[in-house]
């Protein structure tokens, strides 16, 4: 009896042998440093933490980065590599809830990047290489909402990074001047995101990639990467379109102003030298409490950024817009309805045209007065997309398609918030699965669909119109047209025409 039984379990057991599927074998690519071995996800091969080059510590510390070291054997791309250094705060702030975020796991050590990649890999798929934002002093290409899986699956191999932020990329000093030659003497932060953009043109094609079709995009802090880089000699070549969310060309400080705010850093700090910054520990070059210290961000350098005003150099095709509350987490006053405040913002935002503004405005209600505090900032951020798209066409042919996301994001104090700042992202990327308890809906599953429906055509040809989407017209300057994308997407003017003609001419009086 026993030895039938014995048997039995036997055959079945040799029967699951022969019918269970085989295990997948991980997925492996050859980089121009080494083999590595990524994890299969469903449909997506994903290799994360990859060093695109070295570690940026020691005496390497404030320089432009260099290639990363070769490994023998296969090395594990598996999890994530270190945040570079910044505060953190894990749990979030204000809308940004804990997918926004970095974890904690930060470093010097940080220049690692990550890539989702169709299951197969099939040739010449396109490529979106993605900028964080984070106001130049943090974020991460860990951070949840980044998860690249879902545009992968339809066809992309997406690439996140970390760059240098704070004072680790962006501190200028005249000792780095002098030690920089005739190379870029600042923006180490801005030189790590091409230094990745050199890694994929390299290796992307060993993911299925093709090197001659990327998308450079970013939001905020990362948009503002992106069109530096467009107007960058040093980056021309590296990518072939462009997308920036929430974040337009701004005055960024020249080289001498910059090496003066980092002189008075070192003193700060107690440094009497380079030599003296770069043996602190990293913990030690975080701002003083209370103190003035400069909010490191991009400089004029002359040779990686250009000085003057912002010219593309790279003529590609762009995408660019803002979400309808763009400013809500950054001030109480959004959407006051105090009749003082409302009349300052009408004379911050026009000077000597406020009052022909404030008839723009209806305003004799607490209502339509919290109304027009919204509306007017706005308004603000779209004539800042006129001003500088027709900015660009001084020298770009290419296209641009403009876009406002107006769909609040269900969430705690969704009212409050609206569609706040970066809060479009999880609809491109498809991450709602990282933050459960917003609680999306159909409809979000909807404008997700179609949101990234338009990215992956942008990304695909430099058009974001396709089958099944509302057509979306490229922006010109006689009658422009921005697509915006809410529970009904459509295409609709920028601005109606009388607020138009003002905003014209007020930010021409400005220039």
């Amino acid at each position: 009896m026993r030895s039938n039984t014995i048997r039995k379990a036997a055959i079945w057991l040799a029967l699951i042998g022969t019918t269970a599927p085989a295990m997948a074998a991980p997925p492996r690519a050859t980089t121009t440093s080494g083999e590595i071995e990524g994890t299969q996800e469903r449909d997506v091969a994903v290799f994360r933490g990859i060093p695109y080059a070295a570690a940026p510590t020691g005496q390497n510390r404030w320089r432009a980065p260099l290639p990363a070291t070769r490994w023998a054997g296969t090395r594990a791309a598996t999890r994530f590599g270190h945040s570079c250094w910044q505060a953190v705060s894990p749990q979030g702030f204000g809308p940004w809830t804990h997918e926004y975020v970095v974890s904690g796991d930060i470093s010097e050590d940080c220049l690692f990047l990550n890539v989702w990649a169709p299951a197969g890999r099939a040739a010449k798929a396109p490529v979106l290489v993605w900028v964080h934002g984070g106001g130049f002093n943090s974020g991460s290409g860990a951070i949840p909402i980044y998860d690249g899986a879902a545009l992968a699956a339809r066809g992309a191999v997406v690439v996140t990074l970390n760059y240098r932020v704070g004072v680790f990329g962006f501190l200028a000093h005249p000792e780095l001047t002098r030690e920089a030659g005739d190379g870029p003497a600042a923006n180490f932060g801005l030189l790590d995101i091409v230094a990745a953009l050199r890694w994929v043109k390299a290796n992307i094609a060993r993911f299925g990639g093709d090197p001659g079709n990327v998308t450079l995009a970013g939001q905020s802090a990362g948009a503002m990467a992106v069109q530096e880089l467009v107007a960058s000699p040093i980056a021309k070549g590296l990518f072939q379109r462009a997308i920036g969310e929430s974040g337009l060309p701004r005055p960024i400080p020249p080289l001498a102003t910059a090496e003066q705010q980092g002189v008075a850093f070192a003193q700060e700090k107690h440094a009497t030298s380079l030599a003296d910054l770069r043996a602190l520990p990293p913990e030690a070059l975080q701002p003083s409490a209370g103190s003035n210290a400069v909010r490191f961000t991009p400089v004029a350098d002359g040779r990686l950024v250009p000085d003057g005003p912002w010219r593309p150099v790279s003529d590609v095709p762009m995408l660019v817009g803002l979400t309808a509350d763009d400013n809500s987490a950054f001030g109480p006053d959004y959407a006051s309805s105090d009749p003082a405040k409302l009349n300052a913002l009408l004379q911050t935002s026009f000077g000597a045209m406020a009052d022909q503004a404030g008839g723009l405005y209806p305003a004799a209600t607490d209502a339509e007065r919290a109304e027009a505090s919204k509306q007017i900032r706005r308004d603000l951020g779209e004539a800042g997309v006129d001003a500088w798209s027709r900015q660009r066409a001084t020298a770009a042919t290419s296209p641009v398609y403009s876009y406002v996301f107006a769909h609040a994001m269900p969430g705690a104090d969704t009212g409050r918030w609206g569609a706040f700042h970066s809060s479009e992202i999880p609809y491109i990327f498809g991450t709602f699965a990282a933050s459960p308890e917003r609680r999306f809906t159909a409809v979000d599953d909807r404008i997700a669909r179609t949101m990234s429906g338009y990215w992956l055509n942008f990304m695909t040809r430099g058009d974001p119109n396709g089958s099944g989407l509302p057509r979306w017209p490229k922006l010109t300057a006689d009658t422009p047209q921005v697509l915006r994308i809410a529970e009904q997407t459509r295409a609709e003017p920028l601005l109606p025409a009388a607020k138009l003609t003002l905003l014209r001419r007020h930010l021409a009086q400005d220039q």
